[in-house]
């Protein structure tokens, strides 16, 4: 009994977060990769929290972006058919 804007949404919310979660793992994973080269190197290192909101919109901005597509076929799937191929 789902309308097809209530299934659109589902899969963008689906989509968004998956990849802010992988966003999130994304910013942890290169700030911990960038302090450990920096330091065997020697180098100075400088994170900036504008960095990381840009890295993070922009994860989120793909999710939306390439969820999008999917999303709305979905919504337009017939739901005998779309649980037949399941």
């Amino acid at each position: 009994g789902a309308k097809p804007r209530d299934i659109r949404m589902q899969f963008l919310i689906e989509s968004v977060f998956l990849t802010t979660i992988g966003g999130i793992f994304g910013l942890m994973l290169g700030i911990g990769a960038s302090l450990i080269v920096a330091d065997l190197m020697k180098w100075p290192v400088s994170i900036s929290l504008f960095s990381a909101l840009i890295a993070f919109g922009f994860s989120a901005f793909v999710g939306v972006f390439f969820g999008f597509y999917p999303a709305y076929k979905a919504s337009m799937l017939n739901p005998i058919d779309a649980l037949r191929y399941e």
